[in-house]
């Protein structure tokens, strides 16, 4: 890495946003900072909430694509392995030490069914989605071209109305010819009611996950006549981990956004009517004051280029007084009513949605106590095939 030498002697990388030991002030921006004990905190209380629940806690590294975040989440919340949605995903993970990889997701393309046929090589328990009989064969003749194995979980589409198959016969159709099948290995169902995760009503919430239960509680009956047990009923999310949890049907959550939290996710509401608060922001978009020529205006340096409105706007964390209101490639516009903030000031924005806002940069920044404690790259990003 080359490096350059700043007034105050801090070394810093051309191509990083920061070095541990650095001071927090002067890390540069726009980028992704992760206050970590906000986020150990939040991955010790999910990894609380899972064990006095009885299940097992399936961390989703679609959110933070990070291998270092994911084996903390082994180690301090006892997480049993990681879901990815791609393929390429999976392999980031695989290689990084992670031992149980669940491609929570179909698999069709010639190509990375033979990808997904070789993870086991990597050391990892290797699990994917199926919807489709016509996929087992296509699974099948991978694994038999590699000598390896590839556990399926027949998707139930419990209320998304996205992938996954009706409950009930459907479902024993395909887990029979998974388990009649060389190589494959019947791993259970999924079932994660995505469309549901950010409706704010408590109520709401709960009465779409009591019908996936009860869709999932029938065909797991059927399975069972057919002499079919499911290691895996995996689904769960941030928005309804508790239903799913206490539900006596789940036994796996797939939990993601919890680590860091959004904004979009702070604006569901717990059982009492209030905003849910189990979790902390751990993650923000920490930009700089680049311009103020407008009396009521500051222009700071995180536009569209550094996150994702597709959840909304960001918040400026810690500040009532100032605003995020808009944004275009390079640029924020905040509102600043009073003239409060500073050409080169710094703020923490909370994103809308963090997911595809993580997939957008390089590093996470890991700080504590006002020093950079540590450089995580985002191991899997851009890993969308």
């Amino acid at each position: 890495m080359t490096t350059i030498t700043t007034t105050n002697d801090l070394a810093v990388g051309y191509d990083v946003p920061a070095l541990p030991g650095m001071d927090e002030a002067d890390i540069q921006t726009p980028c992704l900072v992760v206050d970590l004990d906000a986020l150990e905190r939040n991955i010790h209380t999910m990894g609380q909430f899972a064990k006095e629940m009885g299940v097992r806690h399936r961390v989703h590294g679609k959110m933070h694509k990070s291998v270092d975040i994911a084996l903390l989440q082994e180690s301090l919340g006892g997480s049993c392995g990681v879901c990815c949605q791609k393929v390429s995903e999976a392999e980031v993970f695989a290689r990084g030490g992670i031992k149980d990889v669940f491609v929570s997701n179909q698999v069709r393309d010639p190509a990375k069914i033979d990808r997904l046929a070789r993870m086991p090589k990597l050391g990892a328990r290797t699990l994917c989605c199926v919807d489709d009989i016509d996929n087992v064969a296509e699974l099948a003749a991978a694994v038999k071209k590699h000598n390896t194995e590839i556990e399926c979980l027949v998707e139930i589409d419990c209320g998304a109305g996205r992938c996954g198959v009706k409950e009930g016969q459907p479902v024993v159709d395909i887990a029979i010819a998974i388990a009649a099948t060389p190589g494959l290995k019947f791993a259970g169902i999924q079932a994660y009611q995505g469309a549901m995760q950010h409706m704010e009503n408590f109520l709401e919430r709960k009465e779409k996950i009591d019908i996936a239960a009860a869709m999932v509680a029938r065909t797991i009956e059927m399975l069972k006549k057919e002499g079919l047990e499911c290691d895996i009923v995996g689904g769960g999310g941030t928005g309804s981990y508790y239903f799913e949890g206490n539900s006596g049907v789940f036994n796996e959550l797939q939990c993601g956004s919890y680590a860091f939290m959004d904004a979009d996710y702070q604006r569901i509401h717990d059982k009492d009517g209030q905003k849910i608060s189990e979790f902390e922001n751990a993650l923000f978009i920490l930009t700089s004051v680049m311009s103020h020529t407008k009396a009521d205006k500051a222009i700071c340096d995180a536009g569209l280029k550094a996150q994702s409105v597709d959840s909304g706007l960001p918040y400026i964390f810690g500040r009532d007084d100032v605003q995020y209101i808009k944004c275009s490639d390079e640029h924020g516009v905040i509102s600043d009513p009073t003239g409060a903030l500073k050409i080169n000031e710094k703020l923490k924005l909370v994103p809308g949605h963090c997911d595809p806002t993580c997939n957008v940069h390089d590093y996470y920044v890991g700080v504590r106590n006002g020093k950079v404690e540590t450089l995580w790259p985002v191991s899997a990003r851009g890993k969308a095939y």
